[in-house]
């Protein structure tokens, strides 16, 4: 996208800087058993002394290095605050994920710039890290920032992985998620995940009034933006496969309208509106259709429409409500909710409406599927004694539930298909709150946000 760049650096030279500027040297060593704050080991500044941050440390995240502190509308305090910042996101994205046990800069020492390159592997190995993520950051002169990142085996003494970016100073969270994607693909063998966004539902005022707003995030909560101004009812949105566009459902007067949004221009393009009630807009994997829902006389079938808009084809046409269409990653099937057995539950069927056939059989009602990015499960509401995130196959077996709140529902995955991320509803005030689980539903948080927040739809990873 036009308004991102973030150039990949094909290779780095072997030290950040090398040919651009003199580099310091090392500090000596410094043979204290223990160094309080401010003391040096190694090259290594210490700027916190907490022992217990060490202990079964596993990845250790220090603050990137820059070769010399500089202005930057990054941060007002120049490139080495920022250096502290890049470390910290990297640090709470590897953390919230369930798999590694990572510390972060506030209680690790400081490496040196040149030491980005040339690791003190001896101190790290005396303080028990078994990962080592260095990286650094250049201001140049035109304003742009240049970010490196590195991953090491420390008891190896060998580098695993590297990459840099060159962005704008307002892209600097970019190139910090990059970096995480690296380490966590190059550790967990699975794809990255946290460079992407995230479009929901912004929700203010009282419990019988609220307005309703669409905005976008990014993957860790940063960066928030409202993109409807509340005049009429946002609900559902979903990114379109290329990240381009945003469909999402309106409101007006009581009038439901499919919009597209498109986020490089702003522009909004109707694609279908109708006087029936009308639900829950969803791309096809090619991103040229658009499924959604829509009440005929008492019937609520599922419709498939060009994304540009035009007319609207019925896939289903049985007696009761079909609600809430998702494709399969490869286009072929759509799984989708429906109450034509007497309660709600979860179907499949082929893209073009046939074989329609029911695959939830557990107990309870079942709501919201979507289906996987990976095609190996699909992520449903569990609606018994209350709403349970739950996932379960295509086939309808290993049901596992993710989550056990009160009224947990509509999930989303991340790009990758191992996070699941869903709105939670509080009794009483009917606050609505964004969380994410992994797929162990031992790893759980919330995702922070300005306001109240529902419905929301993890996009994939910028490209």
């Amino acid at each position: 996208m036009k308004h991102y760049l973030l150039l990949a650096i094909a290779a780095l030279v072997s030290a950040p800087a090398a040919a651009q500027a003199p580099q310091p040297q090392p500090q000596p060593q410094q043979p204290a058993p223990a160094q309080p704050a401010g003391e040096d080991q190694g090259g290594l500044t210490f700027t916190v002394t907490d022992e217990s941050a060490w202990q079964d440390l596993g990845i250790a995240i220090p603050t990137f290095a820059t070769d010399r502190d500089q202005p930057t509308p990054a941060n007002s305090q120049g490139t080495g605050a920022l250096g502290h910042e890049l470390a910290r996101v990297v640090f709470n994205d590897l953390r919230n994920n369930g798999l590694f046990r990572p510390v972060g800069p506030d209680s690790l020492p400081r490496p040196s710039y040149p030491q980005i390159t040339a690791p003190a592997f001896d101190t790290w190995r005396g303080r028990s890290a078994e990962m080592l993520v260095q990286g650094y950051v250049r201001a140049a002169g035109d304003g742009r920032l240049t970010v490196g990142c590195y991953l090491y085996d420390v008891a190896l003494g060998s580098e695993l992985a590297r990459a840099g970016w060159v962005v704008q100073p307002a892209e600097w969270r970019r190139a910090a998620h990059k970096c995480a994607d690296l380490v966590y693909s190059r550790l967990s063998g699975e794809s990255p995940f946290f460079d992407s966004k995230i479009a929901y539902i912004a929700e203010t005022g009282p419990k019988n009034a609220r307005v309703k707003r669409l905005a976008i995030m990014d993957s860790d909560g940063a960066n928030h933006r409202f993109i409807t101004n509340g005049q009429s009812t946002a609900l559902t949105p979903r990114y379109s496969p290329d990240y381009s566009k945003i469909v999402y459902l309106s409101y007006l007067n009581g009038n439901p309208r499919i919009y597209v949004y498109d986020i490089g221009s702003g522009r909004q393009n109707l694609v279908t509106e109708s006087t029936n009630p009308t639900f829950a807009p969803r791309w096809s994997p090619d991103g040229r259709t658009i499924l959604y829902s829509m009440a005929v006389a008492g019937n609520t079938d599922i419709y498939s429409v060009p994304a540009t808009g035009g007319r609207s084809t019925r896939l289903t046409n049985t007696p009761g409500i079909d609600v809430g269409g998702s494709y399969s990653p490869d286009g072929s099937r759509i799984v989708f909710e429906s109450d034509r057995s007497g309660s709600q539950q979860i179907y499949i069927m082929n893209a073009d409406g046939s074989d329609q056939r029911r695959i939830s059989f557990f107990g309870g009602r079942a709501a919201t599927p979507e289906w996987s990015p990976r095609g190996d499960l699909i992520a449903f509401t569990h609606i018994g004694g209350g709403f349970r995130v739950a996932v379960m196959n295509p086939s309808g077996g290993g049901l596992r539930h993710l989550t056990n709140g009160w009224q947990d529902e509509a999930p989303t995955w991340s790009p990758n298909g191992r996070i699941v991320q869903f709105f939670r509803t509080e009794r009483g005030s009917g606050d609505a709150t964004i969380w994410q689980v992994d797929l162990t539903g031992r790893n759980e948080r919330r995702l922070a946000t300005p306001v109240g927040a529902s419905d929301p739809a993890w996009g994939p990873v910028l490209p």
